[in-house]
């Protein structure tokens, strides 16, 4: 079917369901007046009652500006809706989690921060979504210091535990160490900044990053403040050019940038037994089967008509299923790299062209929660 068609078919892809069934008098009383004045007397008394009395204890709001949805860009908050709508359903189906997008329309970093606190009382999470970088960074550390509940920016941490869940296991099946390897990340936005401290975080010894000027490093003229940080910690051996140095000896690729970045001489010039995460979508940094043939020993897209698919569902709706039900009020990286670990170890008996369990596995969900409550 037609995309479009679809969407108009459904004409949205959520809806709210009342889970009180108003039948009789009795009902209409306990639901709302007069019945409904104890509950509220009740919270009051006690603020925490809130999560016993109401539906913040499941409920998520989805919040964007609409200024980085992905492959097209700065569409604006009305365009961003089919996606938000989407994602909503996909913490519904995955993990039960209730979800609510809220898309604003302003993109002015104060103002975000300011709506998103003032909204807060009802959800007992926040998921940002498709923010540009570099204000994505300050509203999201913002948000964690001033609310007490999580706040989850999917297109960073979600990106980054699937791809280091990934990599764990694409390593295994080619016979290397993290802390051996050298990893390439092109892109240095949202999901490329966090992807680099992730894998930082998880051992990772010598690692390139590049943006749209080349190598990130230090002393680079006009650098801003994120990738000065980065610089700070990568490129140990001080490398300078662009993609096609950087890719010289280096046994990992991560890209998180643009389409047809990579030739097959580039994948040629690294180690043997490379391992290609080209995650542009819809249309990779190179096509799976171009880098295959050039000698990539494992492959892995963003999209789902190839194997490996590297998809945040596989993290997001049990993220937010395990801080909700633990009412647990930061995301830590212990939590991030342990929920990789869980992820990593769903596949028993990694190969080349499975290393990360399918999208659709609604049991991932249980796996990631359980180890969000365990870190």
């Amino acid at each position: 079917m037609d995309p479009v068609e679809y969407h108009r078919k459904l004409k949205g892809k959520i809806e709210i369901i009342s889970r009180a069934k108003i039948k009789t008098r009795e009902d209409l009383s306990l639901a709302y007046t007069p019945g409904v004045a104890k509950a509220c007397e009740a919270i009051v008394a006690n603020k925490d009652d809130l999560y016993e009395l109401t539906r913040k204890n499941n409920l998520v709001a989805v919040v964007t500006d609409g200024s980085a949805v992905l492959g097209l860009g700065n569409i604006g908050p009305e365009a961003s809706l089919p996606v938000m709508e989407g994602k909503c359903a996909l913490f519904k189906e995955f993990a039960g989690v209730d979800a609510f997008p809220i898309a604003l329309g302003t993109q002015d970093t104060e103002e975000i921060i300011k709506t998103v606190v003032n909204i807060s009382p009802i959800f007992g999470g926040i998921n940002l979504e498709d923010i540009s970088a570099p204000r994505c960074f300050e509203i999201e550390k913002r948000l964690s210091e001033l609310l007490d509940i999580p706040v989850f920016h999917d297109d960073q941490h979600g990106t980054a535990i699937v791809v280091l869940a990934g990599i764990s296991n694409a390593l295994k099946v080619v016979g290397k160490k993290l802390s051996e390897v050298t990893i390439v990340v092109n892109g240095a936005g949202a999901a490329g900044t966090a992807v680099t401290n992730l894998l930082l975080e998880a051992g990772v010894k010598n690692l390139i990053v590049l943006d749209s000027k080349g190598i990130i490093f230090e002393g680079r003229d006009g650098i801003e403040k994120e990738k000065q940080r980065l610089a700070e910690k990568t490129n140990r051996f001080k490398k300078k050019g662009g993609l096609k140095e950087a890719l010289e000896k280096a046994d990992v690729f991560v890209g998180v940038s643009r389409p047809n970045l990579m030739t097959e001489g580039m994948i040629k010039s690294m180690n043997e037994k490379s391992i290609i995460f080209a995650m542009a979508n819809p249309v990779p940094e190179i096509m799976p089967e171009v880098a295959l043939s050039a000698g990539a020993a494992v492959v892995a897209t963003g999209r789902s008509d190839f194997p490996n698919q590297v998809n945040n569902v596989l993290v997001f709706p049990g993220i937010f299923r395990g801080l909700l039900d633990g009412r647990i009020k930061k995301v830590t990286m212990k939590m991030k790299l342990a929920v990789a670990k869980a992820l990593a170890e769903v596949i028993k008996t990694p190969t080349a062209t499975n290393i990360l369990p399918s999208p659709l596995d609604k049991g991932v969900a249980a796996v990631v929660a359980k180890a969000v409550q365990k870190a």
